[in-house]
């Protein structure tokens, strides 16, 4: 594991979730607007329209997030931009690499100290980047650390956008050896439930599609949106004309486990979940990703993934299995090699498409919301600590 260097918090905000402020949504950035509000926005702060085009080809087209490397605006537009577009909405606190720095976690603050972690992974002919839409979860998926943290706020459209522009600036730097330059995907499986803050999540993937300098310009096919199964939402992204990869987090394919293992399974079960996901499929033509954590002595069983097989068998799907990566003090553990191997040959002698993802980022806590427990875990710890000096 490697710890990588990281912008230090300033004295006047003081690292700990003690001084947490009032969860607030962050000042208007550039990301936040399309093209035309971006020309209004310059305007009515006294800058000629063009200027949104600057902004713009620098933010989206030259990957630069800090306004004062813009050299080519006057000095004073600078001054005048900056806090109206182009605020400071992340704040690293703590940044770490393995796998030879293929993999690279960044835990970032917001501007209400509120914690999100982004996480960069490089393969030779690809690199994806993980991001989060929620500080927090509000699903309470027991296995899941984010979900074991509860919902502190919705992303903004920007703080959205900002997490993959910064990760694609590092992709661009060559910082992630043995793979391409170019970020080229984007998965939303990081901190929260996309849908639950579906407006949001979808503009931010018009940024991110639409071609620069208006957005980053990369391809709908390479979006993946997941989702635990917000059915009513789910039908809102089919009539979006969107052609994203839904991700579905099924992690069970009977209703008495998955009520356990994904709550909001006791409001839409898994047939009209799966409905909902197989009209999606229908209308886009694309697979859709059935997400599925194996948990030891949980989910695992031969007959459930049989029961899964009968339920995929013929559906344009394709399982993506998940060795759990376990919290600290969890009673949930990762199925052993085995039983894994016995279920991905279950599946596909049920003519399913199997694979079983490729495990990253144990040693720096991968999985999404690790890093943020940790941190406010320590932060909680050394408050206590202080609070018994004092006395």
């Amino acid at each position: 594991m490697t710890i990588l260097p990281v912008i230090p918090i300033s004295p006047d905000q003081p690292d700990t979730v003690l001084t947490r402020r009032r969860p607030s949504m962050p000042p208007r950035h550039l990301a936040d607007l399309d093209l035309a509000a971006r020309k209004a926005a310059v305007t009515a702060l006294g800058e000629p329209a063009f200027r949104a085009k600057q902004l713009s080809t620098h933010y989206f087209g030259r990957l630069v997030r800090d306004i004062d490397e813009m050299t080519d605006l006057p000095a004073a537009s600078r001054a005048r931009l900056t806090g109206d577009l182009l605020p400071t909405l992340l704040t690293p606190v703590r940044e770490l690499a393995c796998d030879d720095g293929a993999t690279r976690k960044t835990l970032w603050r917001l501007h209400d100290g509120a914690l999100v972690e982004s996480v960069l992974m490089g393969y030779p002919d690809r690199i994806t980047a993980c991001v989060s839409s929620q500080a927090g979860c509000g699903m309470a998926c027991p296995f899941c650390a984010t979900g074991q943290q509860g919902l502190t706020r919705n992303l903004s459209i920007a703080e959205i956008v900002d997490q993959v522009v910064y990760l694609a600036g590092v992709s661009a730097s060559g910082a992630v050896t043995g793979s391409p330059p170019r970020l080229s995907r984007v998965v939303f499986m990081g901190m929260g439930e996309p849908l639950a803050n579906y407006p949001r999540v979808i503009e931010a993937v018009r940024r991110l599609t639409t071609p620069a300098p208006e957005g980053l310009g990369l391809s709908q096919r390479h979006i993946t949106v997941s989702t635990v199964g917000l059915v009513p939402a789910m039908r809102r992204l089919i009539a979006e004309e969107l052609n994203v990869t839904l991700a579905l987090s099924l992690h069970a394919p009977d209703d008495d486990l998955r009520d356990e293992l994904v709550p909001v399974n006791q409001r839409w079960k898994v047939a009209e979940v799966l409905d909902a996901a197989f009209d999606y499929a229908a209308r886009t033509g694309r697979r859709i990703s059935i997400e599925y954590a194996l948990i030891r002595d949980v989910n695992d069983q031969p007959w459930r993934a049989d029961l899964l097989g009968r339920i995929l068998r013929g559906k344009l799907a394709h399982v993506n299995l998940i060795p759990l990566n376990p919290t600290p003090g969890s009673k949930w553990d990762a199925s052993p090699k085995p039983v894994e191997r016995e279920f991905v040959r279950r599946l596909r002698e049920a003519g399913v498409a199997t694979t079983v993802r490729d495990t990253r980022g144990r040693e720096i806590d991968g999985a999404c919301g690790q890093l943020a427990a940790g941190e406010l875990t320590e932060a909680s710890a050394g408050g206590a600590a202080d609070a018994g000096v004092a006395r």
